[in-house]
């Protein structure tokens, strides 16, 4: 029991280390439409959910949240857009509020725990086909994110950016989730795919 409590932090950690490097680095951001930036932060965050379990995942969704609360806080990639995960900043009259820590925290959070229940669900659905199992619950995961964080724009800053887009709103929320989010959902699908089918075998073999 001793070890395999261990072996579970020795295996969060190592995620968690990656989920930093994704967050704080170049590497877990790529250019989406404007100031839109799509993020990879998830992939660690839904290989843990899989390989961890449900509430390791939630718990490395709340990391993830914190991180990039930390980043867009203080040093913000798309400093026009910066009031939507954090109330600390401004631009012009349009500020952050709750809601921004909301949408900062809230989808990451349910990224783990969607990914983590809907592997659960499809592994007994489906016995042995892991492949699969893996793909549809990270593709899952990932539009949880997508759709958390376009949601809560929406919800909570929707007349501000109206007053910026007009009518164009729901049309720069669509082409976001298909420019970004789609792309997201199917990067996140094929790598956490592949980490987890050999991971599973491996630390089945050594529990």
């Amino acid at each position: 029991m001793k070890n395999s409590k261990t072996l579970l932090l020795v295996q969060f950690s190592i995620l968690l280390a990656i989920e930093a490097i994704f967050c704080f680095t170049p590497l877990g951001s790529l250019p989406a439409l404007g100031p839109i930036v799509a993020t990879l932060a998830m992939i660690p965050v839904i290989i843990t959910a899989l390989l961890l379990g449900t509430k390791a995942g939630t718990l490395m969704g709340f990391f993830a949240g914190l991180f990039s609360f930390i980043v867009w806080t203080f040093m913000p990639p798309s400093p026009i857009v910066a009031f939507v995960f954090t109330p600390f900043y401004s631009v012009g009259e349009f500020s952050g509020n709750f809601g921004s820590v909301l949408i900062c925290f809230i989808p990451r959070i349910l990224v783990g725990t969607v990914a983590g229940l809907a592997y659960n669900g499809f592994a007994k659905a489906m016995p042995g086909k892991n492949v699969l199992c893996f793909s549809l619950s990270a593709i899952l995961g990932s539009l949880t994110n997508t759709f958390g964080v376009m949601g809560g724009i929406w919800l909570f800053f929707g007349n501000q950016y109206s007053s910026i887009a007009g009518s164009a709103m729901l049309l720069i929320i669509g082409t976001t989730i298909l420019t970004s989010g789609i792309p997201e959902a199917i990067v996140g699908a094929v790598i956490s795919s592949a980490v987890c089918k050999p991971m599973k075998y491996i630390l089945s073999k050594k529990m």
